[in-house]
């Protein structure tokens, strides 16, 4: 067996270990069972599945609270069967696991007041909404009632207002940002409002990648992958790409397949290229107007 494998092996014991843990192992503990120095573990381990140890075991612990919260057990019960010693581990890290409190969330969002708005848009009708800690979804549609219907599935017992441009500072900022960052609008971008979505830490390192991907260009599931130390990571990418909720603000439309293909996106394989064949026409004229 090559030292490659060996340490691939060596990895995966540690995942299992981490899988198995009722309580987060400290990073000396798996060095020692896994026979590596702590800082070559935490360096392999983030090049090999994308996070470290302590993310890792803290992600799959919210991942089983999550499910069991669906499953309408009691906030109580789901937290300690999750592994979480107490409810207080749980509330500081749930805004950015779960974007809103474990309560509201296994309540389908009951608490929440979500404000939403429409707009027109090339590629269709755009929905922006929020709550009162920030953008909690951006997606695409052919109607107004598609868009209403979906946010209404994803947060069914959250309380849901219609507001008017001009009535709702972030809704606004977020529709002219996406325009400017398109070419749909000469404005300058204002800044993007505070976020409020459900995702892992692998999740928000993805989206971040994404984001720094240029427009009018591409990357592979496993280009993205490469970039990030996960040379065997392409699926998981794809995962990350699929739970996006934050269409056009985190541009997953600009992962591709290894043969260039565009593959799927959860707004439509057209809208997706529209959207690219738009981005380089805008980048050509762009650069067209430097170089005069």
């Amino acid at each position: 067996m090559t030292a490659r494998h060996a340490n691939g092996k060596t990895l995966e014991q540690v995942r299992l270990l981490l899988e198995r843990a009722d309580e987060a192992p400290t990073l000396l503990a798996l060095a020692e069972a896994s026979g590596l120095s702590p800082s070559h573990l935490q360096r392999a381990f983030r090049r090999r599945y994308g996070m470290s140890p302590a993310e890792y075991h803290r992600a799959r612990r919210f991942g089983q609270l999550k499910s069991a919260l669906r499953q309408g057990a009691a906030v109580s019960d789901a937290v300690y069967g999750a592994g979480f010693g107490s409810s207080s581990r749980v509330y500081e890290h749930s805004d950015r696991l779960l974007g809103m409190t474990p309560a509201s969330y296994r309540a389908g969002g009951a608490g929440a007041d979500i404000r939403y708005t429409t707009t027109d848009t090339p590629l269709g009708r755009l929905l922006v909404a929020t709550t009162s800690r920030g953008i909690c979804s951006v997606t695409l549609g052919d109607t107004d009632a598609e868009l209403e219907k979906r946010l209404a599935d994803e947060f069914p017992q959250a309380s849901h207002e219609r507001v008017d441009a001009g009535r709702e500072e972030w809704l606004d900022a977020v529709i002219a940002r996406i325009a400017s960052e398109l070419g749909w609008s000469d404005a300058d971008a204002p800044d993007l409002p505070p976020l409020d979505v459900a995702a892992t830490a692998f999740q928000w390192r993805v989206w971040n990648a994404l984001t720094r991907i240029p427009s009018g260009t591409t990357k592979s599931y496993g280009e993205l992958a490469a970039e990030l130390g996960m040379p065997k990571g392409a699926r998981a990418i794809g995962n990350a790409c699929g739970n996006n909720r934050l269409a056009l603000i985190v541009p997953c439309h600009r992962i591709v397949r290894e043969d260039g293909s565009l593959g799927g996106w959860r707004w439509g394989v057209e809208r997706k290229r529209e959207l690219l064949a738009s981005e380089r026409r805008d980048d050509h004229r762009q650069g067209q107007r430097s170089a005069a």
